[in-house]
């Protein structure tokens, strides 16, 4: 396979001041029909070069060479950031306008600020964008609790540490196919949570955006709950419509998890694409000062 190189002289110069000149410089080009601009980026990136302001290019020549490996180069098997092992799951439920996730709550509300054909007065021609709106209750979509949501002395979304849910090791617990609405003790006692993201897999997601989502529900039982946050779990999700019963009005697995600092993710689904141990859970919420629960991007990354 023929490869190409640019050869050319180039002057910088730097935003913070300075210069730099170079005669006959060559790097790898990934075809002999680069633009000057194309060039000038691979040099940069060859050099490391920071705080560039401009660069000029003179007496360029493209010839017909080996590729020797420039960095940031088309040959460049070191190029690029490390990538980690294996691939991501979607955990998350798309936000559309309307939808409805709990029963009796209202669906977001997505509407433009600024439109396309209205941006086009702001800025040159052919250049758009569009600024929307969303009005939306937390408790929308996928969402996580902060333990805010429950006490009001406790930590509200601006103050979860990263620590608590993004990476973390993921024990996926499956329930599906159990006359039992209830998750117990039973099903958890054999695990070691300390540490991880565990997953209720009820496969209720199945009923998602339906009447049917809030019937026969499963929930983690307050004696479940109870474990966990003895155990010491970092988070703790479920794929249905809440992780109390939703008859129960004390709502004692949200108070326990939360009243130890262990965030709840609700509305998870798609955990039947997750390993019961070996991926690695992220739902990180934003960052907003006396916030409770807001909608996360719940993804997990699977082992190899």
């Amino acid at each position: 396979m023929t490869g190409y190189r640019a050869s050319f002289d180039a002057t910088v110069t730097f935003a913070n001041g300075g210069g730099l000149t170079a005669q006959g410089f060559r790097v790898d080009v990934p075809s002999p029909d680069i633009g000057e601009a194309g060039i000038a980026a691979l040099f940069v990136a060859s050099l490391g070069l920071l705080m560039t302001e401009s660069v000029e290019l003179g007496n360029v020549e493209i010839v017909a060479e080996p590729h020797k490996g420039t960095r940031g180069g088309p040959s460049d098997a070191a190029g690029g950031p490390p990538r980690r092992a294996g691939t991501l799951a979607e955990l998350s439920h798309v936000i559309r306008a309307g939808m409805i996730t709990y029963p009796g709550q209202p669906g977001p509300e997505i509407t433009p600020h600024l439109t396309r054909e209205a941006s086009r007065a702001q800025y040159s021609p052919g250049t758009e964008f569009l600024i929307g709106r969303i009005s939306l209750v937390g408790n929308t979509g996928t969402y996580l609790d902060s333990p805010y949501h429950r006490y009001p002395s406790g930590a509200d979304l601006a103050a979860m540490p990263l620590e608590r849910t993004a990476d973390l090791p993921a024990v996926v617990v499956r329930v599906m196919g159990t006359r039992q609405r209830g998750i117990d003790v039973g099903a958890l006692a054999a695990l070691d949570v300390r540490g991880a993201a565990v997953l209720l897999h009820t496969g209720d997601d199945a009923r998602f955006g339906s009447p049917a989502y809030a019937e026969d529900a499963h929930f983690l039982t307050e004696a479940g709950a109870a474990w966990l946050a003895g155990h010491k779990a970092a988070l703790v999700g479920i794929d249905a419509v809440n992780i109390d019963d939703i008859a129960d009005r004390r709502r004692p697995a949200h108070s326990l998890l939360l009243a130890a600092g262990i965030p709840v993710v609700e509305h998870l689904t798609g955990l039947e694409q997750l390993p019961p141990a070996g991926a690695w859970f992220t739902a990180a919420p934003l960052r907003i000062e006396g916030f409770g629960t807001i909608p996360v991007r719940a993804f997990a990354r699977l082992p190899g």
